[in-house]
């Protein structure tokens, strides 16, 4: 057997005249589903696989199978003649679309061995002029296979050839899939050799001396190996040390590595080609003329060997200097090289000079982490599950390491500034995180782990993300929103639609046998998001921010002092953490809603109802039966002070944060861990600890526990919500103690005071007819709601403590903003 190297994924053509043996070839060469026949899509699309008319439709059907296979990642075999160049034209041209290589496998066997075998095959009618005509093209066509750009030609010469050979299939040079790691992938270094070796010391490694006491390697910490993400020359104090460095830690199998462009630029320069010796290469060229010419010819090898980007883990990680959009992962093309060095820019260049390059990371979402440099920032960050670890070492910034799968951020910084950048390292900022709409909808919805797939209507999510984008603040804050709250089924007991009974038999159903009944704060839903030492935000259930940035830096900055008098940052182990609070007074958010919707009904009934007054009083005076109407005008009169005192209770002046105050009610996560399922207790017992540590922000929350085995436990509880109620209160609301519901269990139920309900249902929704209507109210909608978005909210809370990509965070979290879209009463 003679083998034969084919790439893993490339696109294969055979080339050969009718009779030489390519069905038969491919059939033993290649699985059945890798070979695309010209024969088989004639038949296909006319019923007769020789029907010559038939062809340009076949290749049609051809060129579009070939393509779907190519954009999947499979490798894929063209069986036909293929002797005329515009027919391997077009292949040529669909695998440099899709990043493959281009192969030609070519049967050359004698036309009267193929004029033989035809004249066996009642298939086959025509005459032996057109097999002439095919060995001439083939004939013609060997010369210059390669130069209509098949990066590999295989000869087959003669049938002993084509039966002794063996096709291997090899894997792509950036194809590391077997390499498992653990690594260290280390930025942009820049021929800063100190900083080099400083932050390979702190990773572990030993530095490798020669007997001139240059580094020549390092012995990495057992089972790691480093991984060098390009641009080791150029700019900084010696580059040609820092190569012997890393040469002789790749070649030790102590180290991987990609170039960066300039390696690709220092190659050309080697070879004697012309370039612009700029931007440092003048230096490095400066710096090898000092050492050997072996030791520049190894430069030389090394660099043009490299490899443009590494696939790694089994595909978890990909490596390149420049970064790499997914569909180009273990591709190989010249653009596929071209962006992995230089990425991709827009064609414009910005107020410095330099190329506005495309923010590719913004719009990544493949499931492959990639780690790239070329662009300084002066702090690497998670974007899409990328990350940029170029932290402008020659600038006199720092040189940074990650270490994976760890994802344990290593840096040292800069012994000095080396080289003066073009703008300001501060300058080289990260674009701010994007919305896209198909992240929030689609076929699939939205997959949660408390309840299976979400579906969420196209039309409302649309509407979220143009919401969000208008008004929301910046997306990265946005990794939670509260959901829907259920009401407790409608009351029975004379005069009340709602009563604790009812949320407490909802619980005893469904197995709960101990709830908490917490205080209702009078408010708006605030998310605060704090992060210790650097700032937060506060926002609403909507994501908007809750104050203007001076206001909110102010809340932040005290709420972050609470927790740290309340010892909170290091009793949770985190330096991130979200609550869920209610900000109040109401008015401090909803001055103008209440305004225009209560206030002025409260004005405009108390009008009416003393001109009401009035007249019936007149009316009574002169006899007229009117003593109905009076009683009724009266228990107006009673209704409308008890609605207008209802809001009145829930409103105060502020000035900045001055009467301003939060109730937190449950820490949801820090960035290490999700606390969902923390007893409730737990989470208002902390929110006590703030309130004691800054009083004048925090307030704590009351709260009552209830066994529901115990009637006289059920009792206190109701009793509790009454006077919780006739002293003004909103009303309470009735969770699972030990919290993390699961199944048809709700998260929290709600059960709002008699006179509360005023301000939903109107001033005189007591009176019995209206009280009877009420009651036939449909809830089912909204408790199917609340449990879907509560599924939501913490969906999106664990895969922000995975560290996944925003996008994905921002399915669940939009997801919930869409539902609110649902047609459902408001009032519920």
């Amino acid at each position: 057997m003679t083998p034969y190297d084919i790439p893993d994924l490339s696109l294969v053509v055979l080339v050969g005249i009718s009779g030489s043996g390519k069905s038969s070839f491919a059939a033993t060469q290649f699985d059945p589903f890798e070979t695309v026949s010209s024969d088989v899509c004639r038949g296909v699309v006319s019923n007769d696989p020789n029907l010559q008319s038939a062809t340009k439709d076949a290749f049609e059907l051809v060129e579009f199978i070939v393509a779907k296979r190519l954009a999947a990642g499979l490798l894929t075999v063209v069986d036909a003649t293929n002797v005329q160049p515009a027919s391997r034209k077009a292949l040529v041209r669909l695998a440099r679309e899709h990043d493959v290589l281009p192969v030609a496998i070519v049967l050359d066997v004698p036309e009267p061995i193929c004029a033989e075998r035809n004249a066996t095959r009642v298939d086959r009618t025509f005459g032996r002029d057109v097999l002439r005509r095919q060995h001439q093209q083939l004939t013609r066509s060997m010369r210059g296979l390669t130069k209509e750009g098949f990066r590999t030609v295989h000869v087959l010469d003669g049938v002993e050839a084509i039966e002794a050979a063996q096709f291997v299939r090899t894997p792509l040079r950036s194809d590391r899939r077997d390499a498992r790691g653990p690594f260290d992938v280390i930025g942009d270094i820049h021929g800063c050799l100190g900083e080099l070796q400083t932050l390979l010391t702190t990773l572990g490694y030993t530095i490798r001396r020669d007997e001139q006491g240059r580094a020549v390697g390092a012995v990495p910490p057992e089972g790691r190996t480093a991984l060098f993400l390009g641009d080791l020359v150029d700019r900084g104090p010696d580059s040609a040390a820092v190569l012997r460095l890393v040469m002789g830690m790749v070649a030790a199998g102590e180290a991987l590595a990609v170039p960066g462009n300039h390696e690709h630029k220092l190659v050309q320069a080697l070879r004697g080609r012309k370039v612009n010796a700029s931007h440092g290469l003048a230096e490095t060229l400066a710096q090898l003329e000092h050492e050997s010419e072996e030791f520049r010819r190894e430069v030389l090898e090394f660099c043009d060997g490299l490899v443009a980007h590494l696939v790694l883990d089994d595909g978890r990680l990909v490596v390149a200097h420049a970064g790499l959009v997914e569909k180009y992962h273990n591709r190989a093309s010249g653009r596929v090289r071209s962006f992995a060095l230089y990425g991709d820019t827009t064609g414009e260049t910005d107020e410095f000079g330099l190329p506005v390059r495309y923010p590719w990371a913004q719009d990544y979402r493949g499931p492959a982490m990639v780690l790239y440099g070329h662009t300084p920032i002066p702090e690497p960050e998670w974007v899409n599950n990328t990350m940029c670890l170029d932290t402008g070492c020659v600038f006199g910034g720092k040189l940074t390491a990650l270490r994976y799968p760890e994802r344990e951020i290593v840096s040292v910084p800069a012994e000095r500034q080396w080289y003066a950048p073009a703008k300001p390292l501060g300058e080289f900022v990260r674009e701010t995180d994007s919305l896209d709409l198909t992240d929030v909808i689609g076929p699939t919805g939205v997959e949660t782990a408390l309840r299976g797939r979400v579906s969420i209507r196209a039309e409302n999510a649309a509407g979220a993300l143009e919401v969000m984008s208008r008004y929301a603040v910046a997306p990265h804050w946005l990794a939670y929103l509260p959901p829907t709250m259920a009401p407790c089924s409608s009351s029975t007991r004379d005069g009340y639609l709602e009563y604790p009974t009812e949320a407490f038999d909802a619980y005893r159903k469904l197995g709960v046998g101990t709830v908490i009944c917490e205080e209702k704060h009078m408010g708006s839903r605030v998310v605060l998001v704090l992060h210790r030492g650097s700032g937060g935000i506060a926002y609403t259930r909507t994501g908007r921010r809750v104050f203007d940035e001076d206001l909110t830096r102010e809340l932040v900055t005290a709420a972050e002092k609470a927790f740290e008098r309340a010892g909170l940052w290091n009793e949770l182990d985190s330096s991130s953490v979200i609550v869920d609070c209610e900000l109040m007074p109401w008015s401090v958010k909803a001055e103008g809603l209440v305004r225009s919707q209560y206030a002025a009904v409260g004005a405009a009934a108390r009008a009416d109802l003393a001109a009401e007054g009035a007249l019936l009083a007149r009316a009574a005076a002169r006899g007229l039966p009117v003593g109905d109407r009076v009683d009724r005008q009266a228990r107006r009169s009673v209704n409308i002070e008890r609605f207008a005192a209802a809001y009145r209770g829930y409103l105060w002046p502020t000035a900045g944060l001055e009467g301003v105050s939060l109730a937190p009610f449950q820490v949801l996560a820090t960035a290490n861990e999700l606390l969902v399922d923390r007893p409730h207790e737990w989470h208002l017992g902390l929110a006590d600890r703030l309130a004691d540590a800054d009083p004048t922000l925090f307030t704590g929350t009351e709260r009552i526990t209830v066994d529901l085995d115990s009637e006289a436990s059920v009792l206190a509880g109701a009793r509790w919500w009454e006077e919780l109620t006739a002293a003004g209160g909103e009303g309470m609301v009735v969770k699972p103690a030990a919290n993390g519901p699961t199944g048809k269990v709700q998260p929290g139920i709600k059960v709002r005071g008699r006179d509360y309900l005023r301000l939903i249902y109107g001033p005189d929704y007591t009176e019995p007819g209206q009280l009877a209507s009420l009651r036939e109210r449909t809830l089912a909608h909204k408790q199917s709601m609340a449990l879907r978005e509560y599924a939501l909210g913490i969906e999106a809370l664990q895969r922000w403590v995975d560290k996944e990509p925003l996008w994905r965070v921002h399915q669940a979290v939009f997801a919930v903003l869409a539902m609110e879209s649902e047609p459902v009463d408001p009032r519920l």
